[in-house]
């Protein structure tokens, strides 16, 4: 019987994408997050820690795309923050900023939501949609999230 090969490690890149199975269950630790939508509206959700806020908005149904699921490979889950919040990430890696230049509606405090990891110190930010995001799908298919 042939042994089954070790599995891959994640780059660090993925592996925020996906949180710990629990991390849903009403005993998780939250916190709370506001989006801006692109419409102005405001919506108001509970975000386990460790979770990203793309996957909050996909939980949530939020419209953010995040067509490359958080591979680090493309910016339609393009968001912008408040600066006070924004100085409170870890810095972004030269790939984020290199795909960041591709978003359009670039503020300075942008960063990909597949990379903002909600921790007990962001609390109560808001996280505000830009109105576009650059969609590689020419036909104007949008993927759901698996």
């Amino acid at each position: 019987m042939p042994v089954p090969p070790p599995p891959l490690a994640l780059p660090r890149m993925s592996r925020r994408w996906f949180s710990h199975p629990g991390a849903w269950n009403d005993k998780a630790e939250k916190i709370t997050v506001h989006f801006l939508l692109k419409d102005g509206s405001k919506k108001t959700v509970e975000a386990p820690i460790g979770t990203s806020v793309l996957e909050v908005a996909h939980h949530y149904d939020i419209d953010i795309e995040g067509a490359c699921e958080a591979s680090l490979a493309c910016s339609t889950c393009h968001v912008i923050l408040e600066e006070e919040y924004f100085d409170k990430l870890e810095e972004a890696t030269e790939r984020e900023e290199d795909l960041l230049d591709m978003a359009p509606g670039l503020a300075e405090t942008s960063r990909l939501g597949c990379q903002v990891i909600c921790a007990p110190e962001l609390d109560g930010m808001t996280v505000k949609l830009p109105s576009v995001t650059r969609n590689f799908y020419v036909d104007g298919h949008v993927p759901k999230p698996h």
